[in-house]
């Protein structure tokens, strides 16, 4: 899910080239998608992009049946799903934008979530991964509490999960980014606070999307089978800060 542009795009591809058909969904960048559709046909995997707002339960129903039209069963669920909506102060903020952070961060991964279960249960097999956040560890930037306390509830939403769902066959983790070189920090940083951010990482750098691609096609894989409710950390050290 969440596979046009930056984090979602990389790991789209990385899965395609550990050998995955891909089904990715986007909102507005019906360009970006079809391009990486593209690119993955290319490398001769099944690819399909689907338009959707999965906030809505039905939508999530929706698109899961269609991506198992398009590819066949799905063995694994990549909730990459959320963002910022825009940055204010808790005594300014309103209830409808705090609830719109909680609805598009973690409705939208527990619906999706709760569509690949009911394909997964059943046989007893599968992977999720979830997309949390530094933020939900150390609280996030200024302006930006809805934004980390829905990531915070995306963390412990994946460690329930995994604990209700590992006996029955299906592994479920998390990946959290740190400050990785997305749309998401053009929009909602400032190129010298990222230069700050990148010195003081003990990585000295930013994250670039790849990094976060690899963790989640290994958490994907059976070389994580003994790997159940993690939340893996992929932020270049910022976070021992």
């Amino acid at each position: 899910m969440g596979g046009a542009s930056g984090i979602g795009k990389a790991t789209s591809l990385a899965l395609a080239q550990a050998g995955a058909d891909v089904v990715l969904t986007y909102w507005s960048s019906a360009g970006e998608a079809n391009d990486v559709v593209a690119q993955i046909r290319a490398m001769g995997r099944r690819a399909q992009a689907i338009k959707a707002d999965l906030t809505d339960a039905a939508v999530a129903e929706q698109v899961y049946a269609e991506a198992e039209g398009a590819i066949g069963e799905i063995d694994v669920l990549f909730a990459n799903i959320g963002g910022l909506i825009q940055r204010c102060r808790v005594v300014d903020m309103p209830l409808s934008l705090w609830n719109e952070a909680m609805d598009l961060n973690l409705t939208s991964t527990f619906l999706i979530c709760q569509a690949a279960l009911k394909r997964m249960e059943p046989r007893k097999q599968g992977v999720i991964v979830t997309m949390s956040s530094l933020a939900a560890f150390d609280g996030g930037g200024p302006g930006s509490a809805h934004y980390a306390a829905s990531k915070a509830a995306v963390a412990t939403f994946t460690r329930a999960l995994a604990k209700e769902v590992g006996p029955l066959g299906i592994r479920v983790n998390g990946v959290s980014p740190g400050l990785i070189a997305t749309r998401f920090h053009d929009t909602f940083n400032t190129p010298a606070n990222r230069q700050a951010i990148a010195e003081r990482t003990p990585a000295r750098r930013e994250g670039e999307p790849e990094d976060v691609a690899n963790v989640v096609v290994f958490l994907a894989s059976e070389r994580a089978a003994f790997l159940a409710g993690e939340i893996i950390q992929v932020n270049g050290g910022l976070g021992l800060y």
